[in-house]
């Protein structure tokens, strides 16, 4: 049996002349978590609705748990659109019954199912809304429900933080985790790195429908060094980006993310800091996914 649960190979897709997606392959181990990374337009939704066959690519194959795209291997994914798609008229468990059955579930195991989902994303006492009475958030929640009641061996999530508050996403991370340990496999899009960074195995970057990271996290950040400082701080620490041995500069207002052209600068860096600013933290560190990310999508923005 294979070991992959998804495989992309050479996938081209063109809107109106425009290549959308430009020869994009990479691969997913049956058990992991992959982190989809791109800016907004990069292709990221369109490289997902061409696994799930909703549109057909202009050229490459998609391999989808060791088979070609059917319904019956439908069944076995979970699949959380961009757009999200829920009867608003209908009632919360009318709705788990209606997508639940569509995955072949019968109605006693809907319900048990359901009401354990519910209560797990605190929905407990909604059953008899309509979707329509419920908040963004809520119905944000309903909908990854629908996704997971059928117990998938594969999830595909386009932003499944979208519309989420802190506490929400911080649940719905917990959830993917746990289906992680479950033995599922997860493939997810996301702009919020803080997230990727604590959940992904791999990652796969891609910019203008291209490919530009390919990796485990570990090795993506390997390959960008460990020449970087973590700062915790309070003051005006502007002129750091101005200093000489100063490759790069991330600032959050009260921490920064600094890369040297040399770790052998970092006391340079600490005396600077010390004659201009308070500093409470001053700590190498591995670069964080987000420099990683803005670093290559200004690199091929030309910046």
């Amino acid at each position: 049996m294979s070991e992959l649960a998804l495989s992309l190979q050479d996938l081209v897709k063109d809107f109106d002349g425009k290549r959308a997606v430009d020869g994009i392959s990479f691969s997913v181990r049956k058990g992991e978590i992959l982190g989809l990374l791109g800016p907004n337009g990069a292709g990221k939704t369109t490289t997902m609705r061409m696994v799930m066959d909703i549109i057909a690519p202009d050229a490459g194959r998609v391999e989808i748990l060791g088979e070609k795209f059917s319904e019956a291997v439908k069944d076995r994914i979970g699949y959380l659109p961009e757009e999200r798609g829920l009867y608003r008229k209908l009632k919360v468990m009318d709705t788990l019954l209606f997508f639940g059955e569509l995955k072949g579930m019968k109605a006693a195991l809907v319900r048990e199912r359901g009401r354990a989902l519910l209560q797990q994303f605190q929905l407990q006492g909604y059953e008899e809304k309509k979707v329509e009475e419920l908040s963004k958030g809520m119905a944000q929640k309903l909908q990854f429900i629908v996704t997971i009641l059928h117990d998938p061996e594969l999830l595909i999530l386009d932003e499944p933080f979208s519309g989420l508050d802190p506490l929400n996403i911080e649940l719905v991370k917990d959830i993917i985790l746990e289906r992680k340990r479950q033995g599922r496999t997860i493939i997810y899009s996301t702009h919020l790195m803080e997230y990727a960074e604590k959940t992904v195995d791999a990652l796969v970057m891609i910019d203008n429908g291209r490919k530009v990271i390919d990796g485990t996290l570990a090795a993506v950040k390997a390959e960008y060094g460990h020449k970087f400082i973590r700062v915790q701080y309070e003051g005006d620490a502007r002129f750091v980006k101005d200093l000489p041995y100063v490759r790069s500069w991330r600032d959050s207002g009260r921490e920064m993310e600094v890369e040297l052209d040399d770790l052998s600068r970092r006391e340079q860096l600490l005396r600077d800091l010390l004659g201009r600013v308070a500093v409470n933290g001053f700590a190498l560190s591995e670069p964080s996914l987000q420099n990683i990310f803005i670093r290559k999508v200004q690199k091929g923005a030309g910046a």
